[in-house]
């Protein structure tokens, strides 16, 4: 070399290549320590993820259930006044047939305000609760029929029937004859048609 700058340059062109070719022969000896595990193994799972069947989603998956909304305790209800006039009232489930009326201001007169005297459990078990019952019967109402959800409800009991009786005459009660306030509003009463009868006079001092 006739000068340093010819000899640095010389080292640096020889150097370099070298260097390069050290280090693919190191990474190279280290795949060849395992080199089948490797391939035998990624070649095996895309076999075996090929050959396996589709799995269908089940139901719980592809259920489209929207979450809860108020509106799923909600019914539609047709109050029929003394007139003839139609009004379409919303209820909540759980709530009484008073409640209902009350809110939307239906006036059916004063509540038959009373604990319950018993509930139905089930078709073979009836739980005593040794309330009142009713007390009154000034917000007598008349069922649709026809409804599913009234033919659902709880029948009438001992004191309701007795405070119809004393309340109103034979000839203003019916099979359908109930007191809003002992009307507990259901899923399957959407729909339903209430006639409010002639009020009778509640008023007096």
């Amino acid at each position: 070399f006739n000068t340093l700058s010819q000899f640095r340059a010389s080292s640096q062109q020889y150097y370099i290549p070298r260097m390069f070719s050290s280090s693919v022969l190191r990474i190279a000896r280290a795949a060849a320590s395992y080199p089948a595990v490797g391939r035998v193994s990624i070649g095996a799972a895309r076999r075996t993820v090929a050959a396996s069947p589709a799995v269908s989603p089940s139901p719980a998956a592809t259920s489209s259930d929207a979450p809860p909304s108020v509106f799923d305790k909600i019914v539609k209800i047709t109050v029929i006044d003394p007139s003839g006039a139609r009004r379409v009232i919303p209820a909540y489930v759980g709530q009484t047939l008073y409640d209902a009326c009350s809110t939307s201001n239906v006036d059916l007169g004063p509540s038959s305000i009373g604990s319950p005297q018993q509930k139905v459990r089930s078709s073979t078990w009836t739980e005593p609760l040794y309330g009142e019952g009713a007390t009154s019967g000034f917000d007598h109402v008349i069922l649709q029929s026809g409804n599913k959800g009234v033919q659902l409800v709880e029948p009438p009991h001992s004191n309701e029937i007795k405070m119809l009786e004393v309340y109103w005459d034979d000839d203003e009660i019916f099979p359908e004859s109930r007191l809003a306030s002992q009307v507990e509003i259901s899923k399957d009463m959407d729909g339903l048609v209430v006639y409010v009868p002639d009020r009778i006079v509640d008023d007096i001092p």
